[in-house]
């Protein structure tokens, strides 16, 4: 991480919490060590950046450091939100810091009377162990998805049933309990969805499939008369 993106994401993480920060915990959350997190400290503060606090102690920054407002309206900030806390709880690793680092830097730029509203919201994701043993093909997914690169998996199906697949991933999709791979089957010479709970493995191909219109997630979900979010 470039140095000027690491002093950003440590002024948006100060303004996004109103308690005193150590430097353990700001080292944490941005990846980096706690020398490290003293030196863009003292960058900061050289520069003009108004940061109360000492070593050993912990760092805020000061309330009369100017935040320009953002005006989202009560269903705006509902909505975002709850986005953020389903991509916390049922994302892989990657989306999760994400979205996490998405909502600090929301919280750093509205004001005190918006960030209440958000405080009292009455939602709430449970991140259970389940959902990450399933996400963790994501990575791996997304990437041949957006490259357009055949995937082999070894996949179990409800009896129990194991066989090896050559797909052509086209989406994931979360259905409220389970995430599924969209996919154009050439086993079956079909779409077939499959959930991510039932891969054995995983392995990303060198080869792409081509791009049609005809086989397409907007063309499955077209036939299924449903609508793409």
């Amino acid at each position: 991480m470039r140095k000027a993106e690491r002093l950003f994401q440590l002024v948006t993480l100060l303004r996004g919490r109103r308690q005193i920060l150590t430097a353990e915990v700001i080292a944490k959350s941005l990846h980096v060590s706690v020398r490290t997190v003293y030196r863009d400290i003292q960058a900061l503060s050289l520069s003009g950046v108004p940061i109360e606090g000492e070593a050993g102690v912990g760092y805020r920054l000061s309330s009369s450091f100017n935040i320009p407002p953002v005006m989202f309206n009560q269903e705006e900030i509902t909505a975002l939100s709850l986005a953020l806390k389903m991509v916390k709880g049922h994302s892989d690793e990657v989306l999760s810091r994400g979205a996490a680092s998405a909502e600090d830097k929301i919280l750093s730029i509205i004001p005190d009377n918006v960030r209440e509203v958000i405080d009292k919201l009455p939602y709430y994701v449970p991140n259970f162990s389940n959902y990450r043993e399933e996400t963790k093909w994501h990575t791996l997914l997304r990437e041949a998805c957006l490259m357009h690169q055949k995937v082999l998996v070894t996949y179990k199906d409800q009896n129990d049933v194991q066989t090896n697949r050559t797909l052509w991933p086209l989406g994931l999709m979360f259905w409220g309990q389970s995430w599924t791979l969209l996919s154009w089957c050439e086993l079956r010479e079909d779409y077939r969805n499959f959930r991510l709970d039932r891969f054995n493995s995983l392995e990303k191909l060198e080869e792409q499939f081509p791009q049609s219109e005809d086989i397409s997630v907007s063309h499955y979900l077209s036939s299924q008369d449903c609508e793409k979010y």
